[in-house]
């Protein structure tokens, strides 16, 4: 399945890039398995993207849980909880 990832504010920052597209593997369904697929990619991804680290996901333009599912051609978003305006 193809996405497009967008990365907001200090996440932009650490991975060093404000998206891309990306082709996931089989079993990757949900934002969390999303988020759990780009911390394998180890180093700033990690670090970035840990699962300690208070982040919010969007699928879509809309705020979301970790389980939400995700499809073909969607968006999946990470920002931190506060962004500047």
């Amino acid at each position: 399945m193809k996405i497009n990832l967008r990365f907001f504010a200090s996440v932009r920052e650490a991975v060093g890039t404000a998206g891309e597209e990306a082709t996931l593997p089989d079993g990757v369904t949900t934002v969390g398995a999303v988020r759990d697929f780009l911390i394998a990619r180890g180093g700033a991804w990690a670090e970035a993207l840990a699962q300690e680290r208070a982040l919010r996901m969007a699928f879509d333009h809309t705020m979301c849980a970790p389980e939400t599912a995700i499809r073909e051609g969607g968006e999946v978003a990470f920002f931190p909880p506060v962004t500047g305006g």
